[in-house]
């Protein structure tokens, strides 16, 4: 019997794309929905629909989500665990949002790997930087679980650590609101927003963007961040394209 072959999905021309590979950071929450906990299956639908359209475009794409939907590592409130063993614990659900990830992605005829940091053969990849890299010029969305398998450091410095490593041209970091601004826009109507910001600036002023173990990476190694809204229709296809959408943080020289 012929065995369907396995192709990219690469378009005759994309020469209209400012990123061609790119690292896009969900949190856990993201996946709650409006149900407050856990994996909401519309939400997890609607996204993976988002990164389908981009994918179509031709764009290369990693995916690194957090857990806290199901649990938030050493800040879960109400349990008095040892931060190295609660931040075991997190990993393990980016683990489960990884594989519903995986399954929503499928589901639209998307080619995908779940590849972790902690080893477990039976349910993904481990981490091989060369192996995620052919994965992704083989046009498969490549979807990194488990942080960077090290208690103490966020999913956000495992974006960051893996964007370097594959050589994203950027990560794409969704969130509610449309941008960075310099107060929460939730709580003050005032609050100025920013189209492009440094990444000193981004620390000395003590933003709430990544971490800042995340922004130094970021900041040594020349890597953009955008910050944008993610439950805008097509913020994602905007951001590859070169649109003005959400906030930037790259150098100023």
């Amino acid at each position: 019997m012929a065995v369907a072959q396995e192709s990219s999905v690469t378009p005759a021309s994309n020469t209209h794309l400012l990123y061609r590979r790119i690292l896009l950071k969900l949190s856990g929450e993201s996946l709650q929905g409006p149900q407050g906990f856990g994996i909401h299956g519309e939400t997890i639908a609607k996204l993976a629909h988002e990164i389908k359209a981009v994918y179509e475009l031709g764009v290369e794409i990693a995916v690194v989500v957090g857990g806290g939907n199901i649990f938030r590592g050493a800040r879960q409130g109400g349990l008095n665990i040892e931060r190295a063993t609660g931040d075991y614990m997190g990993m393990l659900a980016t683990v489960i949002n990884s594989l519903a990830f995986q399954d929503a992605l499928e589901k639209l005829g998307c080619h995908t790997r779940v590849m972790s940091a902690i080893e477990m053969h039976q349910v993904a990849e481990p981490f091989i930087r060369r192996r995620a890299t052919r994965h992704l010029e083989k046009g498969r969305i490549v979807i990194l679980a488990a942080g960077t398998g090290n208690p103490y450091f966020s999913t956000d410095t495992a974006a960051a650590l893996r964007a370097v490593e594959i050589k994203a041209g950027a990560i794409l970091k969704a969130t509610r609101v449309d941008g960075i601004y310099d107060a929460d826009p939730e709580k003050v109507p005032t609050a100025k927003r920013f189209e492009k910001i440094d990444y000193l600036e981004v620390i000395q002023r003590g933003l709430q963007v990544m971490d800042t173990t995340a922004i130094s990476l970021c900041m040594d190694n020349m890597l953009p961040i955008v910050i944008f809204d993610m439950n805008k229709p097509g913020n994602v296809q905007r951001v590859v394209r070169g649109e003005k959408v959400g906030s930037v943080v790259c150098s100023s020289r």
